[in-house]
């Protein structure tokens, strides 16, 4: 997949994590209907976001998928909208008012050195043991983080300490997102 998609796939995408959040409301599984577009076949980890005028309603994700990507993207729609642990489950009278962001990720890369870190390109996930966490490329322009920033709150989002990402231990792993909004 190049790093971007024809718009009717876009709109495939985002007008399926509607469908998908919808039929739930009507005890129906979300659509299984497969789309012609070769590259959403693709297995891709990707995340959905929800927001309710501007504010985070839901987020969820899969970082690798063992799915194709507009199927990952239907479940993921569901789960932002249920059952993201952070919120309660979108009503049925919120779901008009919802903005859907669709993040389709490229496939993770080490990063050896910290410096080549890119604010807005990358997103960051942070491993040690048993502890993991991403975030966004979005997410550090969002909040006006510098790369540094960055960095240490992919750790806290870990569950790690804010300077471990200068642990030999700790592995840093860099991706790009595609990013499909309303």
């Amino acid at each position: 997949m190049s790093g971007s998609l024809i718009d009717e796939s876009r709109k495939y995408l985002l007008s399926l994590a509607r469908q998908s959040i919808a039929s739930k409301f009507e005890g129906k599984d979300y659509p299984r209907t497969p789309p012609a577009d070769l590259p959403l076949h693709e297995h891709r980890g990707a995340f959905v976001t929800l927001k309710n005028a501007g504010a985070l309603r839901g987020c969820i994700g899969r970082m690798e998928s063992d799915r194709p990507l507009w199927e990952t993207v239907a479940v993921m729609a569901r789960a932002a909208a249920f059952e993201d642990p952070r919120f309660a489950p979108v009503p049925r009278d919120e779901l008009d008012g919802l903005s859907v962001e669709i993040s389709v990720l490229t496939p993770f890369e080490p990063l050896e050195d910290p410096k080549a870190l890119e604010v807005g390109k990358h997103g960051l996930l942070v491993e040690k043991g048993i502890c993991r966490g991403v975030l966004l490329p979005q997410v550090a322009v969002d909040q006006g983080w510098n790369a540094e920033e960055f960095l240490r709150n992919a750790c806290l989002k870990a569950s790690l300490p804010v300077d471990a990402w200068k642990d030999p231990d700790t592995r840093l792993y860099v991706f790009s997102a595609i990013v499909i909004e309303e």
